[in-house]
């Protein structure tokens, strides 16, 4: 029997066509009601089956093809009087760091000028101060720094240490889009790590900073010596609060010799990978940041954190005072995965504090299977 006619009548042909996908920034719900025990339940999941629920819960409230591009630069080093005990810029310390006054604006707006052409989106500014406290002359020199990074299209991170509520109101004036500070871990491992200054007092900052209208930046460190309970307890202290941060930072230590923790062992790459599956399911419309230490991970490792749902890369020369993935490495690293970086306060949420228009409609295109009988 002869059956290529009826192969022919029944056998789709398969070819691949370009379909169009539209994908619309929108605010992701929030919950600020999330327990331990539920937290918990996610962290403990298989690791797998994690990944791929964080990934299918990134892809429903962001462009999974774009990558936020920051470039952080120092602009006062060392000589801070807190004992944080993973900081190479702790006065207490005998560590390769060494104090320096507070840069001045040419400098700064240089390496800003730099960072935007190298395809940089944020310029975050870093001062080692407790807070601001008879700085009356450096805070004017940073508001300046402030506006003119914003004048150059950019958006514009600060950390700084403490802020008082009108502290925070006069950044927002000058345009600061985010503000930096990490609650590092939990609330019960945070007195083994840090003497100086309470939780509360990290809490009050942010309150400070969320209520004058600046985007909360903040999340923690890796390999502290910290349990899996707390970073637990750390996403749910962010998830629990009046708004999701709009960026969180996942760090992995680098240990600095001089410091406490300079004999504290990498963190495993699992356990960096279970903390941004975890955070992205409980954060869903929050930018996820692979921060410091992302320069010892292997492409593959880094590629299985975009999977699990980061979404913004520190890029550039260096971070504050530990090494950090040049540009150009970064720009092949995403031409190989298919990722672009994102535009300046594209994340809906910023822009939504900006009182900026969300924008047109980033298009996508894709290719998928489509059958065809004849």
């Amino acid at each position: 029997m002869n059956f290529s006619g009826f192969l022919r009548l029944s056998t789709p042909r398969f070819s691949r066509s370009l379909a169009t996908v539209t994908h619309t920034p929108r605010l992701a719900p929030q919950r600020h009601d999330w327990t331990r025990q539920e937290i918990q339940k996610i962290y403990d999941s298989p690791l797998l089956d994690l990944v791929f629920r964080a990934s299918s819960i990134h892809r429903q409230n962001h462009d999974p093809s774009k990558i936020q591009l920051c470039t952080l630069m120092n602009i006062k080093t060392g000589g801070c009087s807190e004992d944080c005990s993973y900081c190479s810029q702790s006065s207490r310390y005998s560590t390769p760091t060494k104090a320096s006054r507070l840069l001045d604006i040419e400098p700064v707006i240089e390496a800003a000028r730099k960072a935007k052409e190298n395809g940089s989106t944020r310029f975050c500014m870093g001062a080692a101060w407790r807070d601001l406290a008879g700085r009356k002359r450096g805070f004017e020199r940073i508001l300046q720094m402030v506006r003119e990074v914003r004048g150059m299209g950019m958006e514009v991170c600060t950390t700084l240490g403490m802020l008082s509520p009108e502290q925070a109101k006069q950044l927002k004036e000058a345009g600061l889009t985010a503000y930096n500070h990490n609650l590092d871990t939990s609330r019960e491992f945070y007195p083994q790590v840090i003497t100086t200054r309470s939780y509360d007092e990290r809490l009050g900052t942010i309150s400070a900073v969320r209520d004058a209208g600046i985007s909360v930046c903040s999340g923690g460190i890796l390999g502290l010596g910290e349990s899996d309970a707390d970073r637990i307890g750390l996403i749910q202290e962010v998830a629990n609060m009046p708004e999701h941060p709009e960026s969180f930072p996942v760090n992995a230590l680098v240990p600095i010799p001089g410091t406490p923790l300079e004999g504290n062992e990498r963190v495993a790459h699992h356990t960096l990978l279970r903390t941004i599956a975890t955070a992205r399911v409980v954060l869903p419309g929050t930018i996820i940041r692979l921060a410091a230490g992302r320069n010892t991970l292997s492409e593959s490792e880094q590629a299985m954190c975009f999977m699990a749902g980061a979404n913004a890369v520190f890029t550039g020369e260096q971070m504050l005072t530990t090494p950090c993935s040049p540009w150009d490495e970064d720009k092949a690293m995403m031409g190989r995965w298919g990722l672009e970086g994102m535009q300046s306060f594209e994340q809906a949420s910023v822009a939504r504090k900006e009182g900026a228009a969300l924008g047109p409609q980033t298009t996508r295109t894709v290719s998928k299977p489509q059958a065809e009988s004849s």
